[in-house]
């Protein structure tokens, strides 16, 4: 039970890098998209409905974190402090400024909050990444697995690598998913960022992957199969969605760009698989050895199998009601506070 409890954490860190990954992609492309206030608004109201449920999925998998693998939790909560710190300010400062700019009509209270989005999206879009590469690559834990490495050490090559790589696809995602549901110049501005960003995120893209395959066939992971076999898929897709744009199928590129970072976030859980935490120094944390009692899961489980259905669907319908485009005419329309 506690492997089903590992690819369960995977699913919800899944649904939670898709989903608020294109928020984050949205945040970084407002200096580009936002040409006067009524585009910026138009960026902004894309995601105005969805961004706060979108973040729901890192709590959930936090929770679940700490519920079904404790020891994980304690590790990397504890050893992570500074970067997970920083990204939770980070997403605070966005929400606040999602709230706040337009509360006010003056054009500098707007100007200040719209710069807190873009880096209320670009470090946790960063950092995410870094913690992800150095939980595959594995940190200094000591016999009571604790990090004692130091917070330089987190930023190594690897892991740096890895956090320019979720940066990238983030923000390609979000252009991707602005042009999916804007019209006029924000739209085709959001076309030309795609198509900017493709050749610097394919590149970063593959590096990592590869890197990623090095680690885990140095280390002989017994998925090492479906890590490769991942590491393809999210190629494909990636090479996939910058056509599908170029053709200006928007809707088809913006799936595309999901199953990307999809794949992208399974091929890191099954290059870390069967460990959640490894160590250099030997003192490995494991699924086995890092798990809840079976008498818990068991209880998770079926809080889950009742639960998630739910909030997928509710999720599912809160989209359906807002498929509709954003258009210019409408946010012109609309009262400035909007």
């Amino acid at each position: 039970m506690e492997y089903m409890w590992f690819w369960i954490v995977a699913f919800l860190f899944v649904g939670y890098f898709v989903l608020d990954g294109f928020d984050f992609g949205v945040g970084m492309s407002l200096p580009f998209l936002g040409r006067d206030d009524v585009a910026r608004r138009q960026v902004i109201n894309t995601i105005g409905p969805v961004w706060d449920l979108n973040e729901t999925w890192v709590i959930v998998a936090g929770a679940c974190l700490f519920a079904s693998f404790p020891e994980w939790y304690a590790t990397l909560f504890s050893g992570f402090y500074l970067p997970l710190l920083l990204i939770l300010l980070a997403l605070i400062l966005r929400g606040v400024s999602f709230e706040y700019r337009h509360q006010r009509d003056s054009l500098r209270w707007k100007a200040g909050f719209d710069r807190m989005i873009v880096i209320g999206s670009v470090v946790p879009a960063l950092l995410w990444g870094v913690a992800f590469g150095n939980i595959v690559q594995g940190v200094a834990l000591d016999d009571s697995h604790v990090y004692v490495g130091g917070v330089l050490a987190l930023l190594n090559p690897y892991a740096l690598l890895t956090g320019v790589t979720t940066l990238l696809l983030f923000f390609l995602h979000g252009a991707l998913f602005v042009a999916l549901k804007t019209d006029g110049e924000v739209q085709q501005g959001a076309r030309r960022l795609v198509k900017a960003a493709a050749a610097p995120a394919i590149a970063v893209a593959a590096g990592t992957v590869v890197w990623t395959i090095i680690i885990a066939a140095g280390r002989e992971a017994p998925l090492l199969w479906f890590v490769i076999a991942c590491g393809a898929g999210a190629a494909v897709a990636l090479l996939a969605a910058v056509v599908l744009s170029l053709r200006g199928l928007d809707g088809r590129a913006f799936a595309a760009a999901a199953v990307t970072i999809a794949l992208a976030v399974v091929m890191l859980f099954a290059a870390l698989f069967p460990y959640v935490m490894p160590s250099t120094l030997g003192h490995h944390l494991t699924i086995e050895n890092a798990s809840s009692t079976p008498y818990t899961l068991q209880i998770m489980s079926w809080t889950a199998l009742i639960a998630l259905p739910l909030v997928l669907a509710y999720q599912a319908w809160t989209y359906w009601v807002f498929r509709k485009r954003v258009t210019r005419s409408s946010i012109e329309a609309a009262p400035a506070h909007t």
